[in-house]
């Protein structure tokens, strides 16, 4: 099969309305250097901003010419011209935040994971269901640029059926960018692979089973949670989908590729922004269709921060549309079950089915 690169639009949707008002609840580092820029990049309107550290607020604020910095959670809530709702706040923190933007009737973006907890994960989505809201997850990686070429080609045919995909990473995470996180008892897999495993359903569906083993590092002070892991997804056709991640690789190479086979075709690429991170380069990607010689495809986007136009570009789409978001809230709970499935098969040993996982 012949596809040339110009016909792959991996590029995010924009919505018509470019002027709804975003108002952001969390100021830190991801909102900074993610958020914001991808926002600013795409024409998307922020009208205030708030955080429980005020000069957070006022930092954001002052670098993306917002006019309001509010006084409280509630306050940002009762402005009219605020019509979505950007929460960037640690897991632990979002239902009860989420609790209040459902009563105020303001569609949110949400950050990923959920929550933690699967059964606070299920609430949130009822919220959101119970307030005639439409719920979005910040599962951006979907929109990284190697990500969303993948899946318009395999969409295109161009490897036929899938039958193998890897995702594999070994680098040397800064962790001291996030002190929180290092604390965290469960680590790897809910805030680092959980990327990769929505973005595996994304391209491929929801897996049958889950086997994932998962090791700590020998000298990983003062990182509490698990720094390295396998995880396996196998599906009903035969697919088999590998994600396996190192965070201490201190002396090698960094390495980070995604590769997907099929019965016709292949693509395999980097994950651009986990070489030399934060700074990053651009996605790379090349495939391999049928008889035809290797194609590489021009990428000149990173994930961070150009893949968090998609999430919020898809939130207000489906506002627009009274459709549902690409990343809506309740189809990420699929991408929890995988998750905690994971952790699951880990503790037991065992493969686990994500069915199993009922909160």
């Amino acid at each position: 099969m012949n596809i040339r690169p110009e016909e792959i639009a991996w590029r995010p949707n924009l919505p018509q309305r470019m002027d709804t008002g975003i108002g952001s609840v969390g100021c830190g580092g991801i909102v900074q250097y993610a958020h914001m820029p991808a926002y600013r990049k795409a024409g998307f309107r922020s009208v205030g901003v708030f955080d429980i550290n005020r000069e957070a607020a006022e930092t954001v604020a002052a670098d993306n010419n917002i006019s309001r910095i509010h006084d409280s959670l509630d306050d940002l809530l009762a402005d009219p011209a605020v019509e979505i709702v950007d929460i960037a706040v640690p897991a632990w923190e979002q239902l009860a935040i989420v609790e209040k933007v459902a009563a105020a009737g303001k569609h949110m973006l949400c950050q990923k994971p959920l929550a933690e907890d699967f059964g606070e994960a299920l609430r949130i989505v009822e919220l959101g269901r119970q307030a005639g809201v439409r719920q979005a997850s910040n599962q951006q990686m979907r929109w990284d640029a190697g990500i969303a070429a993948s899946k318009e080609l395999i969409g295109m045919g161009a490897i036929g059926q899938p039958t193998d995909a890897q995702i594999l990473v070994t680098i040397a995470t800064p962790w001291h960018l996030w002190p929180w996180l290092a604390q965290a008892p469960r680590l790897e897999v809910m805030y680092h692979s959980i990327h990769y495993l929505d973005s595996l359903r994304f391209l491929f569906g929801d897996p049958q089973w889950v086997t994932s083993r998962h090791a700590r590092y020998a000298d990983q002070a003062p990182v509490v949670g698990e720094s390295k892991t396998v995880t396996v997804l196998d599906y009903e056709n035969g697919l088999q989908a590998t994600v396996a991640v190192n965070h201490y690789n201190l002396h090698g190479e960094p390495e980070a590729v995604y590769r997907f086979l099929g019965t016709e075709g292949a693509i395999e690429g980097t994950i651009g922004l986990l070489y030399d991170y934060p700074d990053g380069r651009p996605d790379t990607l090349v495939y391999r269709s049928g008889d035809a010689d290797p194609v590489e495809l021009e990428l000149d986007e990173k994930w961070i921060p150009d893949a968090f136009v998609g999430p919020m570009a898809g939130l207000m789409i489906a506002v627009e549309e009274d459709s549902e978001p690409a990343t809506d809230c309740g189809d990420n709970l699929n991408t929890l079950r995988v998750v905690h499935a994971a952790y699951r098969s880990a503790a037991e040993q065992r493969s686990v089915q994500p069915s199993e996982i009922r909160g």
